[in-house]
C-alpha cells in the first residue's frame, strides 16, 4: 500500500502540479487511513473499510472539517487507483460526507484594519500587511513571491495559487510604496550575506520567511486590537471590503484565485450579516 501511495503522490506532483504542502496533506491523510487497515492489498479494501475509518475519526472527535478533508483525500486516491486499474472497484465512491455547519469567516472592520496599518511596522512587516490585505494573498502565495513576480512600474504582481495556477493581481499605491521602501533593506541583507536569493521576503539573517514566522507576526498584530487573527483573516477582510464597496463578484473571484464563484459568494453573506449588525446597532 505504501508503494501505491508513493505512486499516487508522484502523480499529484507531476501530473496535477500540486504544491508540496498539498501533497504532504494528502500523505498524512492517506497514511492515517492505511494504518487502520488489516490488509496491505489495495484490492482487499471495501466500502466497509472506509466506513470503519470514518467511524474511527468520529469516535476520536476529529473536527468535521478534518473528516471532510480526509474523505476528499480518500475519494481522490481511489478514483485514481480505479482509473489506473490498480483496483476493480472504488470503495469511496458512495461514502456520504458529513455536512459542515455554515460558519462565516472572521473579518476585520475598516477601523481595525486601519489601526493595524497605522502601526509602527518594520519595512518587511509593512510589506506583509499590505500584501495580505490589499492583494488578498494566501500565506503560501506570499512567502513564495519572487522578485521577478513583481512589476512596480506596471503596478501588478504575478502569483501562483493552488495547483500552481497563475493569476495577476493589481498592486495598490500603498503596497507599491511598502515594497519600494523595503527593497533597500533587502539589498543590504543580500550584500551582508553575499546572497543571491530570488525570494522577495527575506529575514534579517537572510533566510526565506516561513509560514510560522508570518503567522506569529499576524497573531501579535491581532493582540493590538484584542482579536485572534491569522493571515487568512486579512484575505477574508480584503474580499469582504471589496464586495462592500461595490466590486463585481467575478472580479473578486479572479483576484482571489477561486476556481468556483460559489466559493467567492460566501463574502456576499458576510457583507449582509455586517449590514444587519450595523443597522440594529443604530436602530436597536
Amino acid at each position: 500500500m505504501l508503494q501505491t501511495l508513493s505512486m499516487y503522490l508522484e502523480y499529484l506532483e507531476l501530473e496535477k502540479g500540486l504544491s508540496m504542502n498539498s501533497i504532504d496533506s494528502y500523505r498524512r491523510d492517506l497514511t492515517g487511513f492505511i494504518e487502520t487497515l488489516d490488509s496491505d492489498n489495495i484490492e482487499d479494501i471495501t466500502r466497509q473499510s472506509v466506513s470503519k475509518y470514518i467511524r474511527f475519526l468520529k469516535e476520536h472527535r476529529y473536527a468535521i472539517t478534518s473528516i471532510i478533508r480526509k474523505i476528499a483525500s480518500l475519494r481522490g486516491f481511489f478514483k485514481w487507483a480505479y482509473a489506473t486499474g490498480l483496483t476493480q472497484t472504488n470503495p469511496a465512491l458512495a461514502i456520504e460526507q458529513p455536512k459542515i455547519p455554515k460558519k462565516l469567516p472572521k473579518v476585520l472592520n475598516i477601523v481595525e484594519i486601519e489601526t493595524l496599518l497605522k502601526e509602527n511596522l518594520s519595512p518587511i512587516e509593512r510589506v506583509i500587511m499590505e500584501l495580505l490585505y490589499s492583494c488578498g494573498f494566501r500565506i503560501s502565495e506570499l512567502i513564495n513571491l519572487k522578485m521577478s513576480d513583481i512589476d512596480l512600474k506596471s503596478k501588478y504582481i504575478r502569483c501562483f495559487g493552488k495547483g500552481s495556477k497563475e493569476r495577476i493581481v493589481p498592486l495598490g499605491e500603498y503596497a507599491k510604496q511598502a515594497i519600494e521602501n523595503y527593497l533597500p533593506y533587502r539589498e543590504l541583507i543580500l550584500q551582508k550575506y553575499n546572497s543571491s536569493s530570488k525570494k522577495l521576503l527575506l529575514s534579517e539573517t537572510n533566510h526565506e520567511l516561513t509560514r510560522q514566522e508570518v503567522y506569529k507576526f499576524i497573531r501579535k498584530q491581532g493582540e493590538k486590537i484584542h482579536k485572534h487573527i491569522s493571515p487568512h483573516t486579512l484575505r477574508h477582510t480584503f474580499a469582504t471590503h471589496l464586495i462592500e464597496n461595490g466590486a463585481d463578484l467575478r472580479v473578486v473571484q479572479e483576484l482571489l484565485g477561486h476556481s468556483d464563484v460559489a466559493t467567492t459568494q460566501l463574502y456576499t453573506h458576510i457583507s449582509k450579516k455586517r449590514l444587519k449588525e450595523v443597522y440594529f446597532s443604530i436602530n436597536g
